[in-house]
């Protein structure tokens, strides 16, 4: 598959545009990595290209190891922001590549490992990335835990904390941590899910996150507006990422994986990026309090 930027931009049939299921069973532990991936996510590596809409800009991004969050550090360099990226220390070999995209863009890059599941780290993970950039523009809270589990008896008071720490908790305390750091023309986006509207029977705790993304965007959105700071959300439906085999799906779900969209075919991360570029830059300067899906034709609204 050829992942150029001639080759993403060219007048295309999106149905045929990146691969189709079925897709071999590939079981990884959690959190997963990119290398183990059939086939291989396209993250914007080769087929990114920028146009300094970001440029001077400084943004903190969770989760940018991977999939869409790596997908959203390599674009918004290319835009012209420095970037630092939060991560799981077992993440570090993926973190790595990241790290030299962005600095191969002349940008400054920020690694900062760490679980988002404690308060205290969340605390540091902002003073940090402000420290290292000298502010924060744009703040892509991203990050976050899925485990699919066929009835509720089979999720554990321990899954169930863990998912709401990484996706609600962390959120809520990674935010109030930039808060006295952003000024006017600040851009705040969440990564909620096309589960934030329709639910699978299968992700019950991860589903109850995601809508909770949904509401502390527009309750945010409304408190800080007169700040002169948007809020947003994006919403993906089935993208290809490690966060999937890793026990986001059970493996039979992973060989027909993204088949049910309109499209016959998972999104790739950096089909997600010119979305986060946008939000994060002032071509967005009406957009604030908004979900924007990105799920291939199936989202209910």
């Amino acid at each position: 598959m050829n992942y150029s930027s001639e080759n993403r931009l060219k007048k295309q049939n999106p149905q045929t545009q990146y691969p189709q299921p079925p897709f071999p069973r590939q079981p990884q532990e959690r959190p997963g990595t990119v290398e183990d991936m059939t086939p291989r996510p396209d993250h914007g590596e080769e087929s990114y290209k920028g146009n300094n809409r970001l440029e001077g800009r400084k943004a903190l991004i969770t989760g940018g190891d991977s999939g869409i969050g790596r997908a959203a550090a390599i674009a918004f360099a290319r835009e012209g922001a420095d970037v630092a990226i939060n991560y799981l220390p077992e993440e570090e070999a993926n973190a790595k590549q990241v790290i030299k995209l962005i600095e191969a863009e002349g940008r400054t890059a920020v690694a900062i490992p760490g679980d988002i599941i404690k308060e205290e780290f969340c605390e540091e993970l902002v003073a940090t990335a402000v420290e290292k950039m000298g502010g924060l523009d744009i703040l892509v809270n991203n990050a976050g835990r899925q485990t699919a589990q066929k009835f509720i008896t089979d999720i554990t008071t321990e899954q169930f904390d863990n998912t709401f720490k990484v996706n609600v908790y962390a959120l809520f305390w990674i935010t109030r941590a930039a808060m006295p750091h952003l000024k006017e023309g600040a851009s705040i986006i969440n990564t909620a899910s096309i589960q934030s509207f329709d639910p699978s029977a299968n992700l019950l705790d991860y589903a109850q996150t995601k809508a909770c993304i949904v509401s502390f965007t527009k309750s945010l959105a409304a408190q800080v507006a007169d700040k002169g700071i948007r809020v947003n959300a994006v919403a993906p439906g089935p993208f290809w990422t490690p966060l999937q085999p890793s026990g986001g799906q059970p493996q039979d779900k992973i060989e027909e994986f993204g088949s049910s969209t309109l499209l016959k075919r998972p999104g790739q991360p950096v089909e997600c990026a010119p979305v986060y570029v946008l939000l994060a830059s002032q071509e967005a300067s009406y957009i604030t309090g908004e979900t924007m899906g990105l799920s291939g034709g199936t989202m209910p609204f």
